[in-house]
């Protein structure tokens, strides 16, 4: 008499989000991102009197990368996404699927910098890439998930 072996099911998991989610949940960040520039430029106007920032004032550019470093530190070491990712459905974690610690929120923040200066190329890296990571991913050690629920 031979045994019969029940079928063994393997979850795989979905691939990793592409290019086009990928910048759609930027997009929507994008947007949100605005308004959070917009009052933190309300917020520093009182300490010049009232007056405008001159167009390339280092100091104040220092102070919107710092507020945006802040944004997307903030989202990715509590929950590992912003509000765009959550609306595409996406999640960053470290490359070993930990959540992140602000050295490497930093270092992958710097590094998405880098990406996007190079003519976005940093980016593009996801169509040609196997595990659909881009260069401050691969950089910083993390990578996008699919987000579970």
């Amino acid at each position: 008499m031979s045994r019969r072996r029940s079928p063994i099911h393997f979850v795989s998991s979905p691939p990793p989000p592409g290019l086009f989610r990928r910048l759609g949940a930027l997009f929507y960040d994008a947007v949100l991102l605005a308004g959070v520039l917009f009052v933190a430029t309300l917020a520093v106007l009182p300490l010049r009197g009232g007056e405008a920032f001159r167009p390339h004032d280092p100091l104040f550019f220092a102070y919107l990368l710092l507020v945006v470093w802040a944004f997307f530190g903030w989202f990715w070491t509590h929950g590992g996404q912003t509000l765009g990712m959550r609306a595409w459905k996406i999640r960053l974690v470290s490359a070993d699927g930990a959540a992140l610690g602000w050295n490497q929120a930093a270092l992958r923040y710097v590094c998405a910098w880098v990406s996007l200066g190079l003519f976005g190329l940093g980016y593009l890296w996801i169509c040609i890439d196997p595990q659909r990571r881009a260069w401050h991913d691969r950089l910083a050690g993390t990578r996008m998930i699919w987000q579970e629920r």
